[in-house]
């Protein structure tokens, strides 16, 4: 992925109704679409002569396909009022990148309430053009009430998703040598913006982009210790499921493979995070985090 006279080499470019003078990036400012998640809706929408006039340099759809709407060298009209470390007026300094995504929804039915932590629960979400999503299969709800987005029942980022943002964003890095920091709409616009929500891995994306250690890796490896047991097993126990593997222990959108139900694997590490116990484990190649009480101790049997 090169970046070819302000245009990303390989992805589509449908050009967008508003586009502003020449300018200078310096930061990249995320957003949630806020729209239909139907491929190719939202952009259509973002490219159009829409009421709001607003336009932005790329949409990254659930898929992973990436749409350039706008030169990285001029202005889109996304951000609207903000500033940036006191400097105002972040259109114009700014590349803009929208991620399909619902954002904040509206709770639908009674909440549920965590007798582990006391924290509320909702599997559900009404959007703001009524459409009602229901967590499992390919939608991660979570209802999250924090001091930036305020409370709501918000949907989790695909991992395809979050993998083309990041390649994304290297290439904008490494081709743009005036870029400095990747941030987002709610920190721009504070108050009057919430987006992208709260299940955005914004340190983890900053961190794969601008070369800084993960934080989310650290927390994982300083709060856990390795397996007190060496060749320690642990066998799935999903009740005829599949087990997510993650790649930090959280259930943020960060999953990475599905265990099927009664495989052995073998543990690396445990922890307890927020609560849970975890194992850090390898399964298919790759190691990830999977929750502990889905899994029961494995003795191997003897060779005779």
């Amino acid at each position: 992925m090169r970046i070819i006279n302000h245009k990303v080499e390989g992805l589509t470019f449908q050009e967008a109704h508003y586009i502003g003078d020449v300018i200078t990036p310096e930061i990249v400012v995320l957003h949630d679409a806020a729209g239909r998640l139907e491929k190719g809706n939202s952009a259509a929408y973002l490219a159009s002569a829409n009421p709001g006039k607003v336009s932005v340099h790329f949409v990254v759809e659930r898929d992973a396909t990436v749409t350039q709407q706008v030169p990285t060298n001029r202005r889109a009209n996304h951000a609207g009022q903000s500033s940036y470390h006191g400097r105002t007026g972040c259109n114009g300094f700014s590349i803009g990148i929208e991620l399909v995504n619902p954002g904040k929804m509206t709770t639908v039915g009674e909440l549920g309430r965590s007798l582990r932590n006391g924290s509320y629960s909702a599997d559900k979400g009404r959007a703001w053009w009524g459409q009602i999503f229901e967590a499992g299969g390919e939608f991660d709800i979570e209802y999250v009430d924090t001091p930036q987005h305020g409370a709501g029942v918000w949907m989790g980022y695909t991992v395809e998703q979050i993998d083309a943002l990041v390649a994304l964003l290297s290439a904008l890095f490494r081709d743009i040598p005036t870029l400095k920091d990747i941030t987002t709409h709610w920190y721009v616009s504070p108050g009057r913006k919430v987006d992208p929500g709260p299940l955005f891995p914004l340190e983890q994306v900053r961190a794969l982009v601008l070369g800084r250690d993960d934080p989310a890796d650290a927390a994982a490896e300083e709060g856990s210790s390795l397996s007190a047991i060496n060749d320690m097993m642990v066998q799935i126990k999903a009740n005829g499921d599949t087990l997510n593997m993650r790649r930090w222990p959280s259930f943020n959108p960060n999953v990475i493979a599905a265990i099927p139900d009664g495989v052995v694997v073998p543990v690396i590490r445990s922890g307890t995070f927020d609560g849970r116990s975890w194992h850090l484990v390898t399964y298919a190649g790759r190691e990830g985090w999977i929750v502990a009480s889905y899994t029961s101790p494995h003795q191997s049997e003897p060779h005779l």
